[in-house]
């Protein structure tokens, strides 16, 4: 608790700020589908929710960009204030009976203003966490997210059928008061470095910001390191949970007594959770001295391994070992991820960095579905194949990023993009 209050206020602000995020996101996003599916049948709804996704997108790419331009906290600014607005027109939208368009399309602009704030986010933290607090940071911040999230999707499922207009206005209020956190107590952090002037302007100068920043190979790297670890954690509910729904024989698990296979997903998700809640704090002082090549190494090949036997097995016992194991691996590996990402994006453009980064996200969606369409026709002993040469392919990623860092190169930044 010391070393947490001895962070920059930004920090410890920021931290706060995204366990009342991550919960409203929790408690919403995931039953917006739900709500959507009883008012437009499954089809829509699930075009919808790709949009979801593109606008998610559009906001991180020009958050990245107008961070870079006007500073970090207007578009922190910006962002809440989107989401408090849009958050309070979709409960008028659901109160009022003006259809479930009309509330899809409000939180569609709310997400386009979460993710427009990301880049801001993160990179408020950034540049004001020394190198050597990064890991620090970044495993509490993973434990309050994980706490977030388990508490907002328990909420939600009990507030959804008979009060799901109160969890929005709740969103609304919790967003009003990030927003009111954000404007009296967070500074601005942007770096106050001379640059010459812009040579380029609006469109030109947004794409040639992004094009400096997929030139940079290091970098791409771990984008494709990110998006193979999250398509693996994503396998968890798309090829793994089908094929537990399908395939799992109903088996005494204690305490639970006797699950069928969709439970046994949900109890395998509940000590994922548990476990980071519980341990993410613990393995990270433990691991501490480890050095990061190890660390990654061995965090990537116990998390991959243990998604591989999640593929194969139907013995609740070995499945809950499973998640053991790649729990252990997560918590390994997600802190040195993290501290790496804050030391490839460079002081000068580091919110077009860290919005490129996130795109991992999407990439990995897409993977992720094309991985459950092959699990449709390989046996599961191929699948976890997969999973293992995904592992194997993170791990080549990042014995290339760890020698770049060893001798690290200067990263160009041209002239057009001043300000």
């Amino acid at each position: 608790m010391r070393n947490f209050f001895a962070l920059h206020r930004n920090v410890r602000l920021r931290i706060g700020l995204a366990f009342v995020h991550k919960l409203i996101d929790a408690m919403i996003l995931t039953f917006i589908a739900i709500y959507l599916a009883a008012h437009v049948g499954v089809a829509v709804a699930g075009a919808l929710i790709l949009v979801f996704a593109a606008f998610a997108v559009v906001g991180m790419l020009a958050g990245g960009h107008l961070s870079e331009r006007w500073g970090r906290r207007p578009v922190l600014v910006a962002g809440d204030l989107v989401g408090t607005a849009f958050l309070a027109l979709m409960a008028v939208a659901y109160y009022a009976g003006w259809g479930a368009l009309a509330v899809y399309f409000s939180y569609a602009i709310v997400k386009f203003g979460t993710n427009l704030a990301l880049p801001a986010n993160d990179a408020t933290i950034i540049d004001v966490t020394p190198p050597g607090q990064r890991k620090f940071v970044y495993t509490v911040n993973y434990w309050v997210i994980n706490i977030a999230l388990g508490t907002g999707a328990l909420l939600g499922a009990f507030l959804y059928s008979e009060h799901f207009g109160a969890v929005i206005l709740g969103g609304a209020i919790g967003m009003a008061f990030a927003l009111t956190i954000t404007v009296t107590l967070v500074a601005e952090t942007k770096p106050d470095t001379p640059r010459p002037p812009a040579k380029l302007t609006g469109l030109a100068q947004f794409a040639e910001g992004y094009r400096v920043v997929l030139a940079d190979s290091t970098f791409r790297r771990l984008i494709i390191a990110a998006t193979l670890i999250l398509t693996l954690e994503g396998q968890l509910s798309t090829a793994i949970g089908i094929r537990l729904a399908t395939d799992f024989p109903t088996q005494e698990v204690v305490p639970f007594g006797a699950v069928t296979g969709v439970q046994m997903l949900g109890v395998l998700k509940a000590v994922n959770t548990v476990l980071v809640v519980v341990f993410a704090l613990v393995v990270n002082t433990l691991l501490r001295r480890m050095p990061d090549r190890a660390r990654l190494y061995a965090g990537i090949a116990l998390y991959a391994g243990g998604f591989a036997v999640l593929a194969v097995t139907d013995d609740a016992w070995l499945l809950l070992a499973a998640v053991v194991v790649l729990t252990v691996g997560e918590l390994m590996n997600l802190p040195v991820q993290q501290a790496l990402l804050a030391e490839l994006a460079p002081e000068e453009g580091r919110p077009r960095y860290l919005a490129a980064y996130y795109l991992h996200i999407r990439f990995g969606q897409v993977v992720n579905s094309v991985l459950v369409s092959l699990s449709a026709v390989l046996a599961t002993q191929g699948m976890a194949a997969i999973y293992l040469l995904f592992g194997l392919v993170v791990i080549l990623q990042y014995r290339v990023i760890l020698a770049r860092r060893a001798t690290p190169a200067a990263v160009p930044v041209p002239e057009t993009l001043g300000r």
